[in-house]
Parts: C-alpha cells; sequence; structure tokens
C-alpha cells in the first residue's frame, strides 16, 4: 500500500507539472500555476481535489486536462463543497465557514457507549492526572479508544480547535489507555454532542497582519514536563493551533515560556514560507 501510494502521487504531481503547475514544496499535496495572470491552485488527497481560480473557465480547462489523462471525474462547483469530512462554505464574501458536524457524529456514534449528557467544557481539572495503578481498559476497547481519539486529531487541526488541548493529552495514552482515560474521552464526547453545530469561520483584517498567541503551563504532566499552547489568526477565526507537551524539562514557568515560544517559531516559519509560495 505504501508503494502504491507512492506510485499515485507520482503519477499525479507528474501529470500537473506536465501541465505548467508548480508543486509548493512546503506541502508537497498543493500545486500552482499562473493562467491568465493569475494564480490558479489545485489541492489534493489522494483523488479529492480542490481546483481554484477566478475565470470558471479556466477550472473548466483544467478539469478537462484532468479526466482526460484519468477519466470522468464527480464535479461541484459553487460556494459550498465537501472535502474529506469537512463542508466548506463560502457564501460569505469575506469569510469561509467549515463544518464538520456529520464527521463528529460518526465519531460520537462510534463509541461502545451512548453518549447521552452534554458536557460543558472539553475537559475537567484533572485532565493531566494519571492514576496510579489504575485499571486498563480491555483490548477491544483500547483499539476503540484509539480509533476515536485518531479522528478527533483529524478534526481538531481542521474544524474544532476549542479540543485541541484535551485531545493532545488523549493522544498521549493511546498506547495503554486505562479506565480514567476512557472517561476523559467519553468527556469529549460529551462536549461535542452539545457544541455540534459550533463551526470554525475564518477570515482576515488584512493578509499582511498575522496576529499569534503562545503561551506554556509549567510541569503540568506527571514526568514534570510543561506544556506549550498558541494558535494564529488574520483577524477572524483561528487559522492554525498547536497544543503539545514540551520535550524537556524545564526548571520555572519562565524557562517553560520561552522553551513554549521556541516550539511555536517553527510553526511561524513553516506558514509564512508557506503563504510566500502560494
Amino acid at each position: 500500500c505504501v508503494q502504491s501510494a507512492l506510485l499515485w502521487y507520482q503519477m499525479f504531481s507528474t501529470t500537473l507539472i506536465d501541465m505548467g503547475f508548480k508543486l509548493n514544496p512546503y506541502d508537497l499535496c498543493v500545486a500552482n500555476a499562473t493562467i491568465n495572470g493569475k494564480q490558479c491552485t489545485v489541492s489534493w488527497y489522494v483523488d479529492d481535489n480542490l481546483i481554484s481560480h477566478v475565470d470558471p473557465k479556466v477550472v473548466t480547462s483544467i478539469i478537462k486536462k484532468i479526466e482526460d489523462r484519468f477519466g470522468k471525474m464527480t464535479v461541484t462547483r459553487g460556494k459550498s463543497h465537501e472535502f474529506l469530512g469537512m463542508k466548506i462554505d463560502f457564501t460569505d464574501d469575506k469569510a469561509v465557514e467549515i463544518d464538520m458536524k456529520e464527521f463528529l457524529k460518526g465519531a460520537i456514534d462510534d463509541c461502545s457507549e451512548d453518549i447521552l449528557r452534554k458536557a460543558a467544557t472539553p475537559a475537567k481539572r484533572d485532565l493531566f492526572e494519571l492514576t496510579l495503578g489504575a485499571k486498563r481498559v480491555d483490548k477491544t476497547r483500547a483499539e476503540l479508544f484509539h480509533s476515536i481519539v485518531a479522528k478527533l486529531l483529524y478534526v481538531c487541526k481542521r474544524a474544532r480547535m476549542d479540543i485541541i488541548l484535551a485531545v493532545a493529552f488523549l493522544c498521549t495514552r493511546v498506547s495503554d489507555p486505562g479506565e480514567d482515560d476512557w472517561k476523559k474521552l467519553k468527556r469529549r464526547l460529551e462536549y461535542l454532542r452539545g457544541t455540534l453545530d459550533d463551526a470554525l469561520k475564518l477570515g482576515m483584517d488584512s493578509v499582511e497582519c498575522l496576529k499569534t498567541w503562545v503561551d506554556a503551563s509549567y510541569a503540568v504532566h506527571p514526568d514534570m514536563k510543561s506544556h506549550t499552547g498558541g494558535c494564529m489568526s488574520f483577524g477572524l477565526g483561528v487559522l492554525m493551533a498547536m497544543s503539545t507537551k514540551q520535550k524537556l524539562n524545564t526548571k520555572s514557568s519562565t524557562e517553560a515560556g520561552v522553551v513554549g515560544a521556541a516550539d511555536y517559531i517553527g510553526y511561524l516559519v513553516w506558514l509564512r514560507m508557506f503563504l510566500e509560495e502560494q
């Protein structure tokens, strides 16, 4: 499967290059070309594509060239699209809304226990606490735990960044989850059940003004490591967020903040280079 995925990527990306596109070196599944003086962008995941250009005729020509090479595609055009579990709505001229309600319903339904309550927050104050000698979940629930957490990780990076901290912790528990971890997962699902209609809305005041926030919570993990959190925005909605356990121990909250800022700079550098290529 790894070899077939690589062969498909090479075939598809080479086709775009032959059409005059240039791959973005910071995201190799994004390609850009200047057509009629305007930028045309193609982004893809396996065989799902998003194509954009100010002139609809250019989009039509690109679709035809791809279909000539790979066969007929199912095409949707207009202001609303579904892409990889995301409902993307461009009906507001100055913003885009990304909704993953149906995807989240599937994650909630996957749980082996009925999720009936609605929690007010994604986690309680004991999020980082581990119970020594806690009973481990059985193999079936452990696999289910891993699967649901992976789905929530996908969602929190795209449309529901309000759960990113809670999901970041659960990701550290997928190898050996206990009963307390299972309860914390249920808490996430209860929170999501009560906020299914929440969606991410993105817009900007100016493409030249990127606002960023970063902070660190000192020694909150059982091994005394700190936790970094940060986000960035162009004015409306969070464009990118991070929540990650720091890789080294620090001696004070000040030092943890410095390490957190250093971790976050990597995200800023990547985003700047990506936007420059766009």
